[in-house]
C-alpha cells in the first residue's frame, strides 16, 4: 500500500500516514511559470494499492486539477489500484439543476475523477448522499459522526442537551446523531432569500433550558449558524454550539462566528484550518485522521468499512 498526498491538506495526510504507520510516498507537485501543474511520483508504485489524499477545498479548481493529474501519473506508472481519498468533495452543493440552463457540476467532477483513472473513491459526509450514484466506480461515503459523538459525550456528560438541525434538509443527519447520544431533536425553519444569506423564521421544538448542539455537513459564510444561535437563545436555550464536518469558512465567516453568540464551533480537519481558524477563541478542530486511516486500512485489506459506523 502507498499513500500519496496533494497540497490541499498535508497536515491531515501526515496524520493519516502516522495512524497507519506508513510514510507518505515521495511526490512532487509544482507549477510552471504559467501555473500549469506538474506531478512526479518519485518512487516505484508498479502493482501497488495507492491512496491519493486530497480535499478539493479552496482554491477548488487548483486542487481538483492536482488530484486528476496525480491519478493520471499513477495510472501511467502501472499502479494496481488507485483510490481517490477526498475528505471534502468540492462542487458537492451543485448536485442538481436549481434552474434552467444550469450545470450539475458534481456529476461532471465525478466523471473527471473516473476518467482520470481512479478505481475507487472515498469521501466524508457528502452534501447529498445520492452523489455516490454519480460515480460509475465504488464510492465510500464515510461519516464524521462517530468522532463527533465521542466528543459530545465527553463535553456534555450529565447536561440537558438538544440536537438541532439548522435547516429542514439536514434533519436526517441531525436525527441520527440525536439518537446515538439519546437527545431530543429540534429544527430551525429558515427562509433563504438569496445565496449566502438566511433568515431564521421559527424553531420547531422546545429548547428552553437546554444546551443546543447544531449539526450540519458544511459551514460556509456562517450566517445560518449565527442567526440560528440567536433564535435558539431567544427561545430559552442556555447555550448554543455547532458540530460541522466541513469548515469551508469563506470570506468573513471566521470573524462573523467569533463575534457571534455561538459558544463553540467544532469542525473537522477535512479542510486544512487557516491561521484565522487556529487563533479563534470559539472555533475548535476535531481530527478525523483515525477514521479515514482505519477506512483506508480496511479497504486495503478488503475488509468491511460500513461496520465502522454500526
Amino acid at each position: 500500500m502507498k499513500l500519496v498526498a496533494g497540497n490541499s491538506n498535508i497536515a491531515l495526510a501526515e496524520a493519516i500516514a502516522a495512524y497507519l504507520s506508513i510514510p507518505l510516498s515521495k511526490c512532487v507537485v509544482r507549477r510552471f511559470a504559467d501555473m500549469e501543474i506538474f506531478v512526479e511520483i518519485q518512487e516505484n508504485v508498479r502493482g501497488e494499492d495507492v491512496f491519493v489524499m486530497q480535499s478539493t477545498s479552496f482554491p477548488a479548481n487548483d486542487h481538483l486539477m492536482e488530484t486528476l493529474i496525480i491519478i493520471d501519473a499513477l495510472r501511467r506508472s502501472s499502479a494496481r489500484r488507485i483510490t481517490a481519498v477526498i475528505p471534502y468533495f468540492g462542487y458537492a452543493r451543485q448536485d442538481r439543476k436549481p434552474g434552467p440552463r444550469t450545470p450539475i457540476s458534481a456529476k461532471l467532477v465525478a466523471n473527471l475523477i473516473t476518467e482520470a483513472g481512479a478505481d475507487r473513491v472515498m469521501t466524508v459526509d457528502l452534501h447529498a448522499g445520492q452523489i455516490q450514484g454519480f460515480f460509475d466506480i465504488p464510492t465510500d461515503n464515510l461519516f464524521a459522526a462517530p468522532a463527533m459523538i465521542r466528543d459530545i459525550k465527553e463535553k456534555y456528560k450529565g447536561r440537558k442537551t438538544m440536537v438541532v438541525s439548522p435547516d429542514v434538509g439536514g434533519v436526517v443527519r441531525a436525527r441520527g446523531l440525536a439518537k446515538r447520544i439519546g437527545a431530543p431533536l429540534a429544527i430551525v425553519d429558515k427562509r433563504r432569500e438569496r445565496a449566502g444569506e438566511s433568515e431564521v423564521m421559527n424553531i420547531i421544538g422546545d429548547v428552553e433550558g437546554s444546551s443546543c448542539i447544531m449539526v450540519d455537513d458544511i459551514v460556509d459564510s456562517g450566517g445560518t449558524l449565527c442567526n440560528a444561535a440567536e433564535a435558539l437563545l431567544a427561545k430559552g436555550a442556555t447555550d448554543v454550539s455547532a458540530y460541522i464536518t466541513h469548515g469551508v469558512l469563506s470570506g468573513g465567516a471566521v470573524a462573523r462566528i467569533t463575534a457571534s453568540k455561538l459558544k463553540e464551533l467544532v469542525v473537522t480537519d477535512s479542510i486544512q484550518a487557516t491561521e484565522a481558524v487556529r487563533v479563534s477563541n470559539n472555533i475548535r478542530v476535531l481530527s478525523i485522521a483515525p477514521l479515514i486511516g482505519e477506512a483506508i486500512g480496511r479497504t486495503a485489506r478488503e475488509e468491511s468499512v460500513s461496520s465502522l459506523f454500526h
